[in-house]
């Protein structure tokens, strides 16, 4: 199978030598969103909002290319502190329902730009 790469105009660009996403068959691969406003190029305040812009970014590229929240199956969310996990877990439940994507959630170091989250998916098409 060949890998495509996928270029969604209304979520924000790669900042490095990756892409936003990938096709390979039926599989949709969204690289870690951050929480940045196509539109000013900024990050909203705070958790829920920093969330809320990361999950819009994954479903800007998932509809591009056909696809969408509904069909992901697989999440991985980074956190800068595992304290706002309940807030961000507020928000994620408003764009993801039951049955649930599998889900990795960690805490680290430091995120690109000191954003508070970042959100990958996997999905189908």
């Amino acid at each position: 199978m060949d890998k495509k790469k996928i270029v969604a105009n209304n979520a924000p660009g790669a900042i490095g030598p990756y892409s936003q996403g990938i096709i390979n068959g039926n599989m949709v691969f969204v690289s870690g969103q951050l929480p940045i406003d196509v539109a000013s190029g900024g990050f909203p305040d705070g958790i829920k909002a920093q969330t809320q812009q990361s999950i819009k970014n994954v479903k800007a590229i998932l509809e591009s290319v056909g696809s969408s929240l509904d069909k992901v199956v697989k999440t991985t969310v980074l956190l800068s502190d595992m304290e706002n996990f309940g807030a961000m877990n507020e928000v994620y439940s408003q764009f993801f329902k039951d049955p649930y994507p599998a889900r990795s959630c960690f805490e680290v170091g430091r995120l690109p730009k000191d954003a508070l989250v970042e959100v990958e998916v996997i999905a189908s098409l």
